[in-house]
């Protein structure tokens, strides 16, 4: 299993850099940033620094989206990027979320964002393209490659990532939920007449390890309460994307005439929630999260000593998934890296014995 990292585009730029730089030190192949141009700095720019300062990792947003940029100005980034760099960039994209409603603006279609997909992949991957009426094409990197990654959770745009997506990201780390997603993305893109393995499964969720044995079992209790405390912030912003497919569908409903059912593990948890509050997108320690209790933070997250993390990452490796992209939105991010780098890591790849 790969290890990616996702980190957020605050001020200082250096700083992302410097933790960027630290995850390929620990041997992390990706590194991800928010892409939401009001709430945090600009990505693209940040990326040109990210590139310069490594040497292997692959770089990209988590996600962006079809709304707030032309596309033909993404892939002329993604494009402009490589040339530099080589082709260590990955597009992550969904519909549109923070970006586009801090703005009052809507999400994409799925039909806008098939569209988008095609045209940011085959622009930035040395092709000609139709868009808006004329041929279009990148003349000045014909080698260029970039591979685009659909960020989905409701049955429409999990079929869509199987039709079209290079890769699959999924955005919290239950198994249940995990298992359900996967089996759909990939038996959408069989049905597309794809190779459903060719699809890669990306997990992404906040990491927070904690001590496995405490010296004092009382501070050990509050060690962990402040690392649930810490994380509770994603389901919040889970439940912001799973709201709008409740309001859909109905808890654990079914896609119209599709005979999908949408599992409870995904749905249920989001009757108590109140609404959400952009200018808190992300962050621990957020005043609208009192609807995550521990136990969604658990399932949803990886908290806890070293042991649980390996544990639930051979799990998901089980299930089908490629990476696991570490969420760093929390007061641990260097000890975090420092703990995936040095023992999680290590214990979920693939040992290769120098002598038998």
């Amino acid at each position: 299993m790969d290890l990616g990292v996702v980190l957020q585009n605050d001020p200082p730029a250096w700083r992302v850099v410097d933790l960027a730089r630290q995850a390929e030190t620990y041997g992390f192949s990706h590194v991800w940033t928010f892409d939401s141009h009001l709430l945090w700095e600009e990505p693209f720019v940040v990326y040109s620094q990210i590139l310069a300062a490594t040497h292997r990792v692959t770089v990209g947003p988590m996600v962006t989206n079809p709304a707030t940029r032309d596309v033909t100005v993404t892939a002329s980034l993604f494009a402009t990027l490589n040339e530099m760099f080589g082709n260590r960039t990955i597009c992550g994209i969904g519909r549109g979320d923070s970006a586009v409603r801090v703005i009052n603006g809507r999400p994409v279609t799925l039909a806008e964002l098939r569209e988008a997909i095609g045209v940011i992949r085959g622009l930035a991957s040395g092709e000609a393209v139709e868009y808006r009426g004329s041929t279009l094409r990148l003349p000045w990197n014909p080698d260029s490659r970039l591979p685009v990654w659909v960020a989905a959770y409701g049955p429409k745009a999990l079929a869509l990532t199987g039709e079209v997506g290079d890769g699959f990201i999924l955005q919290l780390a239950d198994p249940d939920v995990v298992a359900w997603s996967v089996a759909a993305v990939r038996t959408a893109a069989e049905r597309a007449g794809r190779d459903p393995d060719a699809v890669r499964i990306c997990v992404a969720a906040p990491a927070y390890v904690t001590d496995h044995a405490p010296s004092d079992a009382e501070a050990g209790r509050r060690a962990l309460a402040h690392a649930y405390d810490q994380c509770r912030w994603f389901g919040g912003m889970v439940g912001n994307h799973v709201a709008e497919i409740v309001a859909r569908y109905g808890p654990g409903g079914s896609e119209a005439g599709a005979g999908v059912t949408i599992p409870h593990a995904l749905t249920d948890f989001v009757a108590g929630r109140q609404g959400y509050d952009y200018n808190e997108h992300g962050r621990a320690g957020n005043t609208h999260t009192a609807f995550v209790t521990d136990e969604i933070v658990d399932r949803f997250c990886l908290v806890g000593p070293a042991e649980r993390h390996v544990e639930r990452l051979r799990e998901l490796a089980a299930l089908g998934v490629d990476q696991f992209a570490v969420y760093l939105q929390h007061d641990a991010k260097d000890e975090t890296l420092r703990a995936y780098g040095e023992t999680v890591g290590p214990a979920v790849r693939d040992l290769v014995r120098a002598r038998e």
